[in-house]
């Protein structure tokens, strides 16, 4: 009797990383690192997504003042936050077999702010890759249709995030 394994195959990812933060602090990210996570984190995530050749998504680390910009013009809160996430699929975009066949289905742009991830990173006794990792999952879930807007939800999301992370070697106490 033989037994069939099957191999799960990372998706591919086109990500577009807009760095107008302190490269000194940005880099202990690679671009590599980055494009590792998400792949990694897609392919987990694949019954969720609808099937295209490669999937993609901008990226940008910024800093409190042009997120709060951001978080003012599109969801009316004139603060800072840590990560926005505007997903493209929620705009129910056509998009044909042919389409999915031949370029990459564009998820959405995920904003992180690298002076909150600081302040965070530090509350929470972790070092700054890790709390990019976990604004970067949780920007993820959100441009795949993920939300919060209860305790339960908010829960389940956390969980979803520990979870990427530890695909990825990141182990969180968040």
């Amino acid at each position: 009797m033989s037994s069939q394994t099957k191999v799960q195959t990372q998706l591919q990812v086109e990500l577009f990383i807009e760095n107008s933060y302190d490269l000194n602090l940005t880099n202990q990210v690679s671009e590599e690192k980055w494009y590792m996570w998400f792949s990694q984190w897609l392919t987990l995530l694949a019954v969720k997504l609808p099937r295209a050749l490669s999937y993609e998504i901008g990226l940008q680390l910024t800093n409190d003042a042009q997120i709060q910009e951001l978080n003012a013009q599109y969801r009316q809160k004139d603060q800072p936050t840590d990560v926005l996430a505007f997903a493209a699929l929620e705009n129910n975009f056509p998009y044909t077999e042919e389409m999915l066949a031949s370029q990459p289905l564009y998820l959405g742009d995920i904003v992180i702010s690298i002076d909150t991830a600081i302040c965070q990173a530090q509350e929470r006794e972790h070092n700054l890759t890790t709390e990019l990792a976990w604004l970067s999952a949780h920007g993820l879930l959100h441009l795949l249709g993920w939300d919060h807007p209860d305790e339960q939800s908010l829960i389940e999301m956390l969980n979803k995030q520990s979870m990427l992370l530890k695909s990825v070697g990141i182990v969180s106490n968040i």
